[in-house]
């Protein structure tokens, strides 16, 4: 099972180290300690939204761009982990999408950076 914390963690660190910054850094400009912001990074802490905003802000990142990324990233990994099967769903419950899923593809006009990340 794949955790928002841990996909989250891993796009703030990603973002940070592309920017050659150190965690000493970003904590200073976030206000939050080392330790808490490392635990952050690691997935072994849920920041709280004014958290968030507070380490993005450091980052020079807009929050919306990093929830996008953790949820493209939630939406590649339930791809990868957990299929949904159309069987599984009664009919009048099931997403437009759910048909394909189950093929294994999405249609280009679903979500095609998932696609995108899927391919490669």
């Amino acid at each position: 099972m794949v955790l928002l914390r841990q996909l989250l963690g891993d796009v703030l660190r990603r973002l940070r180290v592309r920017q050659s910054r150190t965690l000493r850094e970003v904590s200073t400009l976030a206000r939050v300690s080392l330790g808490y912001l490392s635990e952050v990074e690691r997935g072994q802490k849920e920041a709280s939204s004014e958290l968030l905003a507070s380490i993005c802000g450091a980052l020079g990142v807009p929050l919306s761009q990093v929830l996008r990324e953790v949820s493209d990233q939630f939406a590649l990994a339930e791809l990868q982990h957990a299929p949904v099967l159309a069987g599984d769903v009664p009919e009048r419950e099931r997403l437009p999408i759910a048909e394909t899923v189950v093929s294994g593809a999405l249609p280009d006009s679903v979500f095609p950076e998932v696609n995108d990340m899927v391919a490669a």
